[in-house]
């Protein structure tokens, strides 16, 4: 068999020692998960602004197709929340008034997402997710969830409000406020309190019972669907449509369409900023998911190949009639609790939401707007976490900058200025750190051979030499910061004849960063001063050779700072004898 095929097809792996016990885990995990992502995928598609079966469509196909591209044993591939409200917005940004071609936007955002992280993944450009800092992350996750429960405020009072950010929906909201539906709220307030003790006290309950553990957590994740069952029910019997109370209504019965996105370039232009963010955003949250639980069982993944397992799940939620998708932190986590072994787990899920498809649409037409919507409050708000912020403020002042604009651009001016402005952010930190590289001037140890931060300990130094530890790469951004560095340190010394650049930290000298060092040179040679470089490593010293730096350097390149600090300083031997 082709290596190639072994590294993109991931199934090959882990098919040819599938065993019983691990389609028994597997068939396990998948019937919890399906359970809890029935309700969770209607949820997710009117947060999406879509109709509700595009969610069901949208947890079939790709999870096939991850089954067979991914690498995480765990990760369950589906609509989540973030991504569903960056469609929405994205979608919403077009200001498109019939459904089909909504749904067509979506179906042609989710064939951009995946061409674009497939494409990726082929180039092994899965590194770039490493630009989007953590805390950033953290604080758009934060604010997406304040963003997406306020948004779904309107179906739990009946009412009518939109807005593109969080004031926009509070003025629309407050300002809609008298037209309360009383049925609605009454079940849009009955349901997310279930659905929060359902979260927190259902399982103890249980346990307490007598039910046995294994059960006790499937009645759990069960608990949504007793919602949305409890809720239909009453509605039906009620006759609560025709009290104002908004339904689901007519959902097709059925396999999902075979579809295809549209090839209108106007649409692509309009969709591909936006399929480009979903990608990362949705990429990131993933793979943090995946690698998280792939640590649990010294299992690893391949980043850039989750890139192609993504990328094939959106391309096949958009030949199937569905939207963009990613790995859900939820549903992952009960997938891994539940006892998955592979991503064949995933496949099963798919099999279930098929049934359900085909069976259960039907069951849904008096399915309460107001229940979906205590579905997404209750899943979103888990992911509000705003302890990033005193964290960020104890740790970093630069990082809590970046965590707080982004968390106050993604509530004040939307979701997609946020997420972008994160981007931003991100790269920006990287580089301002960069460009501030920290320079140690260091001195021997008495009795060692180490060297340390003058201003840290006490120290050996010699009045002729100074021993600079440059404790980051060297390039563009940084090269003249070291420059002014060496300037300011040396002038006015007379009694100096010779400056160390100690490079343990060095891994890159970029052409910039050369020429600086030449300048460096150059001026320390007019004032008598004498340039040597200590504990460089390799591959810095094979690019130095390709240069003329070496052939100009007036000092000497020596292999550890103890032998430079023997051979330059004054009070060398005085040191050798104390030892």
């Amino acid at each position: 068999m082709p290596p190639f095929l072994r590294q993109y097809l991931p199934i090959l792996d882990w098919g040819k020692s599938y065993s019983r016990q691990s389609l028994e885990s597997d068939l396990l995990a998948a019937v919890i998960v399906t359970i809890m992502l029935i309700p969770q995928s209607l949820a997710y598609a009117l947060l999406a602004g879509l109709p509700a079966e595009m969610g069901l469509y949208a947890s079939i196909l790709p999870l096939v197709a991850y089954a067979i591209f991914g690498t995480s044993r765990a990760l369950a591939v589906g609509p989540v929340a973030v991504v569903s409200l960056m469609t929405a917005a994205a979608v919403g940004n077009l200001g498109l008034d019939d459904p089909r071609a909504i749904a067509l936007a979506a179906i042609t955002l989710a064939f951009l997402s995946g061409v674009f992280l497939t494409l990726m993944g082929l180039l092994k450009l899965g590194f770039v997710a490493n630009f989007l800092s953590h805390p950033v992350i953290a604080g758009f996750i934060t604010a997406s969830g304040i963003l997406i429960a306020t948004s779904q405020l309107k179906h739990v009072l009946g009412v009518d409000a939109s807005g593109h950010n969080l004031i926009e929906t509070l003025a629309h909201l407050l300002g809609s406020i008298g037209d309360t539906n009383l049925w609605t709220l009454l079940i849009g307030v009955t349901a997310t309190a279930f659905l929060f003790w359902v979260r927190k006290g259902l399982k103890p309950f249980l346990l307490g019972a007598g039910i046995k553990p294994r059960l006790a957590e499937v009645l759990t994740k069960a608990g949504p669907v007793a919602a949305v069952v409890v809720t239909t029910v009453i509605t039906w019997g009620l006759g609560l449509q025709d009290r104002g109370v908004a339904i689901v209504g007519a959902v097709p019965r059925g396999l999902p369409p075979l579809t295809a996105p549209s090839f209108d370039l106007d649409l692509w232009a309009a969709l591909v900023a936006s399929a480009v963010l979903i990608s990362i955003i949705g990429f990131v949250e993933s793979v943090s998911v995946a690698q998280t639980l792939a640590a649990r069982k010294r299992q690893r993944i391949d980043p850039d190949q989750e890139l192609i397992g993504l990328g094939t799940s959106n391309i096949a939620a958009s030949v199937s009639g569905g939207y963009p998708v990613t790995g859900g932190f939820a549903r992952s986590v009960v997938n891994f609790d539940a006892g998955a072994e592979t991503p064949a787990a995933g496949a099963f899920t798919a099999v279930g939401i098929t049934l359900a498809a085909l069976l259960l649409t039907p069951l849904l037409f008096f399915l309460p707007k107001a229940t979906l919507a205590a579905t997404i409050i209750v899943a979103v708000l888990s992911l509000v976490d705003f302890s990033i912020l005193r964290h960020a403020w104890a740790y970093s002042r630069a990082d809590f900058f970046a965590v707080a604009t982004t968390i106050l651009l993604t509530l004040g001016m939307g979701v997609e200025v946020g997420v972008s402005a994160g981007v931003v952010l991100s790269i920006f930190l990287h580089l301002y750190k960069t460009s501030r590289p920290h320079v140690a001037e260091i001195g021997l140890v008495p009795g060692t051979q180490h060297f340390r931060n003058i201003c840290r300990h006490k120290v050996l130094t010699d009045p002729t030499m100074v021993t600079l530890r440059v404790d980051e790469s060297l390039y563009f951004a940084n090269a003249r910061f070291l420059e002014d560095y060496v300037y300011d340190r040396v002038v006015g010394d007379r009694n100096l004849k010779n400056v160390v650049l100690n490079f343990p930290a060095v891994n890159e000298v970029d052409l910039s960063a050369l020429e600086s060092l030449e300048s460096i040179l150059h001026r320390l040679k007019d004032m008598g001063i004498k340039l040597h470089l200590s504990e460089v490593k390799g591959p810095v010293m094979d690019r130095l050779k390709r240069s003329h730096f070496l052939d100009e350097l007036n000092g000497r390149v020596f292999l550890s700072q103890y032998d430079a600090h023997m051979a330059l300083s004054q009070n060398a031997e005085v040191h050798a004898a104390a030892e």
